[in-house]
Order: structure tokens, then sequence, then C-alpha cells
């Protein structure tokens, strides 16, 4: 089961508009389970890194299913060092992205990029709380 065209855009809207509120300028991208990407943002103003960066975040935390924070302490572990090589460096253990739940299944994962590393992830929350 994996999120639909129709859920990422709802939750890059509400992010989109949590990151205005906030004064804040950043990407946004909402992956699937595999780490594909299904939707993204990037807006107005936004830095041209702020994309690749919201989506390798998202991509590390569908890849593990937790929060990219979490991931930060392994991100210089062989295993981890390895699977970025392994994924061209497509993968950022960084924080600002969080997996995206339908019951216990990971369904996909949302990155923010452009901001503070707290403000990403109160971006990302802020999507994924669209979907209740």
């Amino acid at each position: 089961m994996a999120i639909t065209l129709a859920e990422a855009e709802q939750i890059l809207q509400a992010s989109k508009a949590h990151a205005t509120q906030m004064g804040l300028i950043v990407a946004i991208a909402v992956v699937d389970p595999r780490g594909d990407l299904v939707a993204m943002i990037r807006m107005d103003g936004a830095l041209w890194r702020t994309a690749p960066v919201a989506r390798g975040k998202a991509f590390a935390s569908v890849a593990y299913g937790v929060p990219s924070a979490d991931l930060m302490a392994r991100a210089d572990t062989p295993v981890m060092r390895s699977l970025i090589m392994m994924e061209q460096g497509e993968i950022i253990p960084q924080q600002g992205a969080l997996p995206i739940m339908r019951g216990q299944a990971v369904i996909g994962a949302i990155g923010v990029s452009g901001a503070a590393a707290h403000e990403d992830e109160e971006i990302a929350r802020a999507g994924i709380a669209s979907l209740s």
C-alpha cells in the first residue's frame, strides 16, 4: 500500500500553508514506500538545493520507517554510508522528514528543506496532520 497522489498533494498544500504561516520558504517532497518521488514543490525563492535535500531526507525516513532525525547518529556508520553510496548520495539522514503511516504500514514519507532542521520537521508534521 502506497500513498496516493491526491494524499501527497494534500500534504504538500498543508505543509506549504504552514511554512507560509511561519514566514519560511522551503521545498517539500513526498515519496512512496520505495523512496520514489510522488510529488514535490519548491516555494518561490527557495534555493535550488532545497529540492534534492528534501527528497533525500524523505528517502532516508521511508527507508527506515522513522523520523530522519533518528538516523543522524547512524549517519557515519558503515551500513549507512554503504546505503548512501548504493543510492548515489540520494539518502540524507538529517532532521526534517517523517514517515507517513496508514495504521502500522509506512505508506511514504515527507521531507522538508530550507529552514532550520526543527522547523523543517514541524512543517512536515503539519502536512501529515492534514490526512487526519
